[in-house]
């Protein structure tokens, strides 16, 4: 295998799926639930479908509040439920 070839497969194996949601819990410690809606088309009707699924995150320092917009990422098993991490707040209601 070259070199070439060698730095694309490595840079497809670190492909991270990012998400953006609104936290909508963080009573538990260092963990916040975050609300990702995705939109798409009904696949026979052709009307728009709104469906929500909830992700918990990692979030260290507890800086996050409910309410709160932010980005999160895909990371290895943190614990039984937690496989994605906070990366960044996008928004804050004021």
């Amino acid at each position: 295998m070259s070199e070439i070839e060698n730095v694309q497969a490595d840079e497809g194996r670190n492909r991270r799926k990012v998400r953006i949601g609104v936290v909508t819990s963080d009573a538990m410690d260092k963990t916040v639930t975050v609300a990702v809606e995705r939109r798409f088309p009904h696949p026979l009707y052709g009307k728009a479908v709104k469906r929500t699924k909830r992700y918990h995150a990692h979030d260290e320092n507890n800086e996050y509040r409910v309410g709160d917009t932010v980005r999160i990422t895909e990371t290895r098993p943190l614990s039984k439920t937690k496989r994605w991490r906070v990366l960044e707040l996008m928004s804050r209601p004021v």
